[in-house]
C-alpha cells in the first residue's frame, strides 16, 4: 500500500483518539468546575417536605408544564401532587420553580 491509502485509513483514528476525546474530558471537568463556583445544587427533598399539603405551582422549564396542585407526597426524586384531573407524578430533577399559594 502506498502511504496515501495509510493516511486516509489511520488518520481518523488518530483524531478521534487523540485530540476530540481529550477534549471532550476537559470541557466537562471545566463544567464541573463552572458549576461549583456558581454553587448550583441539586433540589433536596428536605426543603420540599416543609411544603407538603400545600397549593403549588410548579413549573418545569419554559417548554416544559406549569403544574397546579398539593403536593401529596415527596419520595426520592418523585413529587406527587393532586390537581384538578387527579394525581401527577413530576420528576424533581426537572423542577425550575414552586410557587406557594397561600
Amino acid at each position: 500500500m502506498n502511504t496515501g491509502t495509510w493516511i486516509a485509513i489511520y488518520m481518523p483514528f488518530f483524531i478521534i483518539f487523540f485530540i476530540i476525546l481529550p477534549q471532550q474530558k476537559q470541557v466537562k471537568k471545566a463544567l464541573l468546575i463552572k458549576k461549583k463556583r456558581m454553587g448550583l445544587k441539586i433540589m433536596t427533598n428536605e426543603i420540599l417536605q416543609k411544603y407538603i399539603g400545600t397549593t403549588c405551582t410548579i413549573s418545569t422549564g419554559s417548554f416544559g408544564t406549569a403544574l397546579v396542585g398539593e403536593i401529596i407526597t415527596i419520595n426520592e426524586n418523585w413529587i406527587e401532587v393532586q390537581t384538578k384531573k387527579g394525581i401527577e407524578l413530576i420528576n424533581a430533577e426537572f423542577v425550575q420553580s414552586i410557587k406557594i399559594k397561600k
